[in-house]
């Protein structure tokens, strides 16, 4: 271990952060385009990704839903439960040059997890396009309402069981010769 770097330990060519102790365990894997994957509980959630702040992940990259609804059964490490929605979020710390990804379960019933906007104010948006297409309630958000999708659209879009719909599309009559 590099005296460097304390508070982590290496597990193959990725450095795992090591979580308070009031978290307990909390899942991880080698990530794909990440140095390593955390699969927190949805309690767990906040503060892991407030301990990987503190660790010097000072940027959310990106923050996104996924549906599983056709793929219940997606590799997932021992002691991970999938459920139906997944949020996604991608950290990066651009003075370590790493980057980390945070996987959390939200069922199926009521996808919901707590917000991120108090860690990285720039989570908003990203929060409200997982809620309008996805579903995903944000506890905590500010203003969770609709971002891409009208207001009184009915629906998450995105959604594996969303239905396809046909939306008219009105064109202009194409101009002869001249």
């Amino acid at each position: 271990m590099d005296s460097r770097r304390t508070g982590r330990r290496s597990i193959g060519h990725a450095e795992v952060i090591n979580f308070p102790a009031a978290l307990g365990t909390v899942a991880s894997a080698p990530g794909l385009n990440a140095d390593i994957s955390y699969f927190p509980t949805r309690e767990q959630y906040v503060a892991v990704v407030q301990a990987c702040r503190d660790e010097g992940f000072e940027m959310c990259v990106d923050l996104c839903g996924v549906d599983y609804l056709t793929h219940p059964g997606r590799e997932l490490p021992e002691g991970v439960v999938g459920e139906r929605f997944e949020v996604v979020v991608n950290l990066l710390s651009l003075s370590q040059r790493r980057r980390v990804r945070i996987r959390v379960q939200a069922n199926a019933d009521r996808p919901e997890v707590d917000s991120l906007f108090s860690l990285y104010p720039g989570t908003e948006a990203m929060e409200r396009e997982a809620f309008d297409l996805y579903g995903v309630l944000f506890t905590g958000h500010p203003d969770l309402s609709r971002i891409l999708m009208p207001e009184d659209w009915e629906g998450h879009p995105l959604r594996k069981d969303y239905g396809l719909g046909r939306v008219p599309v009105q064109f202009k009559q194409t101009p002869g010769p001249r």
